[in-house]
């Protein structure tokens, strides 16, 4: 993972999503709704929420737009249902792409994403064809501006509260946990006011593809860029080295 800067793919997706904010709310609002329909409105009681609203708060998401968004979950009890679907496939020269949906239309998700796919000269495989090749693992990143913990003091801090590993990259620190552990130690985080650019529930590749040929890499951004527009995808994974 050294080497690769993080927080300049964060900075490079939060840019785009600075012109269409819209979208990355969207996908958040839809989490929120499905977070208070499983465990409560109570961010105390429901680590589900309160995970949901600290990648809200990452994302510049304005505190009453949560709020209002919890709200709208808790008193509608005939809000949309919507439930978690994923898709995996290939792009050119077998980069391996995940895709991660929230939709209230199965069909309807699955055949934007299948297009997507075919448009970049890619297809979508069988469940489990290219997951192996990725760990799923809980990611915060820190930026190194903001943050005025040393970094000795951040990495025991984290490694106290069960992170499986801290790195320093050129403008960022890096923490990496299981799954099951991420909650506790983004709290632990937020308790000691780090503030983090990006934390979440995440697929880290295993190895990276490069990409060489133009034709590939322009049929894989527009995969990427198609996935990106469609309203139900809440996350695309790849491990194309950008």
């Amino acid at each position: 993972m050294s080497g690769h800067s993080k927080f300049a793919n964060i900075k490079h997706k939060k840019e785009k999503n600075d012109a269409a904010k819209g979208k990355i709310f969207t996908i958040i609002g839809r989490e929120i709704a499905v977070a208070v329909k499983e465990g409560g409105a109570d961010p105390a009681n429901n680590s589900k929420l309160r995970d949901v609203i600290a990648k809200a708060k990452a994302n510049n998401m304005p505190n009453d737009t949560i709020d209002r968004g919890i709200k709208r979950a808790a008193g509608d009890a005939n809000a949309v249902n919507y439930e978690y679907v994923t898709y995996e496939g290939y792009g050119p020269s077998g980069t391996a792409i995940i895709v991660d949906a929230l939709t209230d239309n199965r069909n309807r998700t699955a055949a934007n994403v299948r297009s997507a796919f075919t448009k970049g000269g890619g297809s979508v495989g069988t469940t489990g064809c290219v997951s192996y090749m990725f760990d799923k693992k809980g990611q915060i990143v820190i930026d190194k501006e903001e943050c005025d913990m040393e970094a000795d003091d951040l990495m025991m801090l984290a490694l106290d509260a069960g992170a499986e590993d801290f790195s320093e990259e050129e403008d960022c620190f890096e923490v990496i946990t299981n799954p099951d552990d991420f909650s506790a130690v983004r709290q632990a985080l937020e308790n000691q006011g780090i503030p983090m650019a990006e934390a979440e529930v995440t697929m880290i590749p295993q190895t990276y593809v490069t990409l060489t040929d133009e034709a590939d890499l322009k049929n894989l951004q527009r995969t990427l860029d198609l996935l990106d527009e469609d309203d139900d995808v809440q996350a695309v994974y790849h491990n194309w080295e950008e």
